[in-house]
């Protein structure tokens, strides 16, 4: 609701709208993921504008090079050290903890952990609320941990 739709309602509708909302405010917790899977994903919140999640990458964790599309994303380093490429394995960025970096949407880019320790990666994704899908989209061929389906999805052949 935009501060002029709020304007115009009475005391009693503007109340009920914050009591609405209020109603809805949640808290998280964190602590990292142990498993045996090169990459653990943690989700922490997940709401129709947004999702942030904590990937925590062991050995072998790394991804290949897709984009999104319908979303951006903005990733910080809490634990360890990450290079983020794109096309033709160009460095992108090389990031250490406190530091970060903002993907957009339809940017193609990989990332892989650098370093001996567990990779711990914040995950903040905005969605796009037009768009009729958020969706990840492969240009090479994914990694053999990436089982969800929907790490699967591939750019259409083009003629």
């Amino acid at each position: 609701m935009t501060a002029a739709e709020l304007a115009r309602l009475t005391p009693e509708e503007k109340e009920a709208f914050h009591r609405g909302v209020e109603a809805k405010v949640t808290t998280f917790s964190y602590a990292p993921v142990i498993g045996d899977r090169p990459k653990e994903i943690q989700n922490l919140v997940r709401i129709p504008s947004m999702k942030v999640a904590v990937q925590v990458v062991h050995s072998g964790g790394e991804n290949n090079l897709h984009y999104h599309t319908g979303s951006d994303t903005t990733w910080m380093v809490l634990r360890g050290a990450v290079r983020f490429y794109g096309p033709g394995d160009v460095l992108i960025a090389e990031l250490s903890e406190h530091q970060g970096i903002t993907i957009p949407g339809g940017a193609r880019y990989w990332f892989e952990k650098t370093g001996e320790v567990d990779l711990e990666l914040l995950q903040m994704v905005a969605f796009d609320r037009t768009a009729p899908k958020a969706e990840r989209i492969n240009v090479d061929a994914h990694k053999n941990w990436m089982e969800d389906a929907d790490l699967r999805v591939y750019e259409p052949a083009t003629s």
